[in-house]
């Protein structure tokens, strides 16, 4: 930390160079008083600073280098006085960007002591978010010296999305027929048969069951244990001239709370889930399924915002990069049903889109949907109308991060099921 020294009372070395002149002058007990009296406290209060300014030592420390909305966010603070006198006073003022996070404090120190305190907070909004630097103050006393020491330790802390209980979707299926009944004891894709059925259109050839055929004289297929019908894309459309809303109820961020909830259900039903953001800096992530995809595709869309592009425009440019036989699932705003026409050559391709239309009517806006859901419906797809009220703060699932979950047993003993991590680390 570099130390900062100021002057607050610029009229003392001037009052004691005027007693020493006058003692010079015109020598008296009352200029030697005068000029010891304050020439003397000038010099100690200097002395005094002077030794915090090479003393003090601060150190910041927080638990967790991500979190989720409704997790809370620890830090710790420690204060170490080297010097044989005290810090009578400190300021410590936090310049970090989390919102609604209020680590400025005033506190004292011993000599040749420490002091360490915790501030807890509730992350409240998704984003990138700076913690520290840090800028303390401190002096003597009578507040003739301040004493300014800098600490520009700082550290990124990502907040994602919240995850929220969603009702049964319908979404379209894709893959080749015969694929999507996954067994719940099957851990990975097996290429073990579990049954034969009867050929239909649209089945490869390269399913197929030979045997079975040859002795009913019709093509019959095998259906496979574990595998899934193909992989989830969501699409999340945050056209900016489609967002009705401010603040947590908008358009913009009940998007993202749907995007971040699909892709948990469809993480825990073992699809391989990608990500498409049509948003200010677009962003794409290929279907995987993993322990590390989740927290991926959550990051993503911590930073998501909105574009400059419509939902058409979006399609039209990434369309030839989804993969064949794939569950399209766009999250959108957009009244505009102009978009519609870009999803006819996906579904040639044999990519099924399921369509979340946020009702703008429920956010403020003035909107007539039911066309849009009709032509959809007409075309064979899903059309869902999401309500503000069905992804609002009642329904959110907080993150973990920081939170103590107990478990009662019948005796009313309280066993910890879930302890926040212990494991501090600095600012870097």
């Amino acid at each position: 930390m570099k130390p900062a020294l100021r002057l607050n009372a610029k009229v003392l070395p001037v009052i004691a160079a005027i007693a020493l002149f006058m003692q010079i002058l015109d020598p008296s007990r009352v200029w030697v008083i005068l000029f010891i009296g304050i020439g003397g406290t000038w010099l100690f209060c200097l002395w005094w600073v002077r030794g915090l300014a090479s003393s003090l030592h601060f150190k910041r420390e927080m638990r967790f280098g991500w979190a989720q909305v409704g997790d809370k966010l620890e830090e710790r603070f420690t204060l170490t006085d080297q010097f044989s006198l005290p810090a009578v006073w400190v300021s410590v003022q936090d310049h970090s960007t989390l919102p609604d996070h209020y680590a400025s404090v005033a506190i004292g120190v011993e000599g040749n002591s420490t002091s360490q305190w915790k501030i807890t907070s509730q992350c409240t909004r998704r984003g990138v978010f700076t913690l520290g630097g840090t800028t303390l103050e401190t002096g003597d006393p009578f507040g003739i010296y301040t004493l300014t020491l800098k600490d520009p330790s700082s550290s990124t802390l990502v907040v994602m999305p919240p995850v929220v209980s969603l009702p049964r979707f319908e979404v379209l299926t894709s893959g080749w027929a015969g694929e999507g009944r996954p067994n719940p004891r099957s851990l990975e894709e097996t290429i073990n048969a579990s049954f034969t059925r009867e050929m239909v259109p649209g089945d490869p050839m390269r399913l197929i069951h030979w045997g079975t055929t040859a002795r009913r004289n019709k093509f019959y297929v095998r259906e496979f244990d574990g595998t899934h019908a193909g992989d989830w894309w969501i699409l999340l459309d945050l056209y900016k001239h489609s967002q009705v809303g401010t603040g947590s109820h908008s358009t913009e961020e009940h998007a993202v709370i749907l995007a971040s909830s699909l892709i948990t259900q469809g993480l825990s039903e073992e699809y391989s889930v990608g990500l498409a953001i049509n948003g200010h800096a677009p962003d794409w992530h290929i279907p995987r399924r993993n322990e590390y995809q989740a927290r991926a595709l959550l990051k993503a869309l911590a930073v998501a915002s909105p574009s400059e592009h419509s939902l058409k425009e979006f399609l039209e440019r990434t369309s030839k990069s989804l993969g064949r036989r794939s569950s399209l699932l766009i999250i959108t705003a957009s009244s505009d049903s102009s978009w519609i026409e870009s999803l006819i050559p996906l579904m040639r391709r044999g990519i099924l889109p399921t369509v979340f239309l946020l009702d703008i009517n429920t956010f403020g806006g003035h909107a007539e949907l039911q066309p849009i859901s009709s032509t959809l419906q007409s075309l064979g797809l899903r059309c869902h109308i999401i309500p503000s009220e069905l992804l609002d703060n009642k329904g959110i699932r907080p993150g973990h991060e920081g939170e103590w979950e107990w478990r009662v047993t019948a005796t009313g003993k309280a066993i910890p099921v879930h302890k926040p991590v212990a494991d501090w680390k600095g600012l870097g």
